[in-house]
């Protein structure tokens, strides 16, 4: 008998494991393939690690010379580029290996299924095993969401796929312009591919306020993305060259010829014979409905992750893995799902958490905003990374801070800076006489927070309208 066994081992389901045993219970996790899951094996790790030697190539190519350096007689090996990708995963997933052992986490290698809420089928070959256990956290994950008229082949591939291309290719066509697409098209663009985007959707990131997309917008194509807003795909045709695509654009019908296509169009929950219909329900989206602390409608049974509501976040499974361990220990552990932060890990990165200004108006919120632009932060142009700005919103009344955009250099970083004060519920005025160190890049939010305040040292304090 466990006390939880636990379906699925990526960044949600093997963070809850290791918290369950610290806390002293009996933990099976179950997956039918590597520890670690989509994020630590064909997602995040691993695009980080292209996105990163990408970078490296490019910068090589493009960056070096302004700084004096001249490099001649660049040669890009792709394979041992892929090679130190393989190494980056094999030497996580080993280390999560150890840390289940350390903890007496028992991995079972199957394909998991809930037959009640004490019960759960392990499958693996041939063989089935049923074991009985207290509760149950189902943290299977997600898949690459397929288009009807677009289908995976060797010119068409999704995400995982897009990681393991042999070679640049010459033209590529990335459908979908959000995360994923992204930071695929910014990792095969630096390599030298002809990079087009079609994105349905009229609104470039829609979720940034337009002052930060605009930004955004403008540096990819920069960059030698060539973004095609309100582009949805009408046909896709196999020829000799690769693929034929038919999109929208404009209101007039426009082919273009590929290489390759990677489909970024979204993901959807790994839930397909889980659970029968009479044990678990789920919503129009495909997704299981649980409360705030991540129960399921089902007694002693949990949901976290990509299998239920929010954004689909590495982060996000992993603390929800540690709420449901936590409160299956009966401890009153919660998460604040309005400071969630959010990160496009291009150079440079996008990077967001709270409300934008939008949503704010929306809402009925008396708010107050500040920027302040990485063109004039000292360490920024000391660094050659001067594109983009840190923006900021607080409450009028309260001077509690809303949300926090940034795009630039480690904005993922300064991100977290901010998104510590507002899980703090830090007021604008006291967050801004914080001393940061100088020069640093993170001085931008410290000045986006003066700003706000009529009290920005480094640029002019615009007066706000009355």
């Amino acid at each position: 008998m466990y006390d939880i066994i636990i379906l699925g081992s990526g960044p949600g389901g093997y963070v809850a494991a290791i918290r369950a045993a610290q806390l002293g219970l009996k933990v099976a996790c179950v997956d039918k393939s590597s520890i670690g899951g989509t994020c630590l094996n064909i997602g995040c790790i691993p695009s980080k690690s292209l996105l990163d030697s990408s970078l490296k190539h490019y910068q090589l190519l493009t960056d070096f010379d302004s700084h004096g350096i001249h490099v001649e007689g660049v040669n890009l090996d792709l394979n041992i580029m892929m090679q130190r990708k393989e190494g980056v995963v094999s030497q996580l997933t080993a280390g999560v290996e150890v840390l289940f052992k350390s903890n007496k986490v028992e991995f079972l290698k199957g394909s998991g299924k809930l037959l009640s809420n004490s019960q759960v089928e392990i499958q693996n070959d041939n063989a089935k095993e049923i074991l009985e256990t207290r509760n149950i956290i189902i943290a299977t994950g997600s898949t690459p969401i397929e288009l009807n008229n677009i289908k995976l082949s060797k010119h068409v591939v999704d995400s995982e796929g897009a990681l393991k291309f042999e070679e640049a290719p010459k033209r590529l066509v990335i459908i979908g312009a959000g995360v994923i697409g992204l930071e695929l098209g910014s990792v095969w663009a630096r390599l030298g591919s002809e990079v087009v985007i079609l994105e349905a959707q009229d609104d470039f990131l829609p979720m940034l306020d337009k002052r930060i997309s605009r930004q955004v917008f403008k540096e990819f194509q920069n960059q030698g993305l060539d973004i095609r807003l309100g582009s949805a795909v009408l046909n896709a045709e196999e020829n000799q060259d690769g693929m034929k695509l038919t999109h929208s654009n404009a209101s007039m019908e426009t082919s273009l010829q590929a290489d390759k296509v990677i489909l970024a169009v979204g993901r959807k929950p790994n839930v397909k014979n889980l659970f029968d219909d009479t044990l678990l329900k789920v919503n129009q989206e495909g997704f299981i409905d649980v409360n705030g602390f991540c129960q399921t409608s089902l007694e002693n049974v949990w949901a976290i992750g990509d299998v239920v509501r929010g954004p689909m976040l590495a982060h996000k499974a992993s603390e929800e893995g540690v709420m449901a361990a936590e409160r299956i220990a009966d401890n009153d552990v919660r998460l604040n799902y309005d400071h969630v932060p959010n990160v496009i890990y291009t150079h440079p990165e996008v990077a967001w958490v709270g409300l934008n200004e939008s949503q704010l108006k929306d809402q009925g919120i008396d708010f107050k905003s500040g920027s302040f632009p990485f063109l004039a932060s000292g360490r920024a142009l000391a660094s050659g990374e001067s594109v983009g700005s840190v923006f900021i919103t607080a409450d009028n009344e309260t001077d509690k801070i809303l949300g926090i955009q940034v795009f630039g250099p480690s904005a993922a970083e300064i991100l977290q800076q901010g998104l510590i004060a507002m899980d703090q519920g830090v007021t604008s005025e006291n967050f801004s006489k914080t001393i940061f160190s100088h020069p640093t890049v993170s001085e931008a939010l410290h000045e986006a927070t003066l700003a706000m305040n009529n009290k920005a040292i480094h640029i002019q304090n615009r007066k706000k309208k009355t």
